[in-house]
């Protein structure tokens, strides 16, 4: 019975859609796929590591308020998306200065401070793109038709799982160019080249 129900192509088709819809549009650049490649090139895998968990857990939560309807009812409050974006804009512009001036991962020693988890949770949080982004796809798809609950549970344990994966990525993308980043003049560029995307990609979210 469960083998016929999870090769029901009416569940596994939706389930599809709502995976490949998950990586167009949650994983297109924004705010905080954007910041994990910057910290990933400035600061190397590991050190990272910490900032993008942070990343991973803070859209999970707005995944989960989303699917329960928090959401709207935040935004509800007057000044409330204000609120968030102000808090956005002004921890992005820290980063982006944070990743521009990092130094090359040559000279680095293990003193020198990272982008932590606490920061990588409030951008998350923080960011509009992630409720708009998360609030498309999970409307858009519907996978059981019939049990509402269970269909929402589905959802979230699937995108759940897009969000590390996605993350992830663009983690593993920033750090493959840490070899480049050891070289102080190409460190220096990339750094300001990448400051200048999360800025760049930011102000996109925002303005839309």
């Amino acid at each position: 019975m469960l083998s016929q129900t999870i090769l029901d192509p009416d569940l596994w088709r939706p389930a599809l859609t709502l995976i490949l819809a998950s990586l167009i549009i949650m994983g297109s650049p924004g705010p905080s796929t954007i910041s994990a490649t910057a910290v990933g090139a400035a600061y190397g895998f590991r050190r990272s590591l910490a900032y993008v968990c942070g990343l991973m857990l803070g859209t999970t939560v707005v995944l989960f308020a989303v699917a329960v309807g928090v959401v709207a009812l935040l935004l509800s409050i007057p000044h409330s998306a204000s609120a968030l974006v102000a808090v956005s804009t002004i921890y992005i512009a820290y980063l982006a200065l944070r990743i521009a001036t990092a130094p090359p991962l040559a000279s680095r020693s293990d003193q020198v401070a990272t982008p932590a988890f606490a920061g990588g949770f409030l951008l998350a949080i923080a960011n509009p793109k992630a409720y708009l982004a998360i609030a498309g796809v999970f409307a858009g798809t519907t996978i059981l038709k019939e049990n509402h609950a269970f269909d929402a549970a589905v959802k979230v344990m699937l995108l759940s799982v897009m969000i590390i994966i996605i993350h992830l990525f663009w983690l593993l993308a920033g750090a493959s160019l840490s070899r480049s980043m050891r070289n102080p003049v190409s460190s220096r560029i990339i750094n300001i080249g990448l400051a200048s995307i999360l800025i760049a990609t930011a102000a996109l979210a925002l303005w839309r």
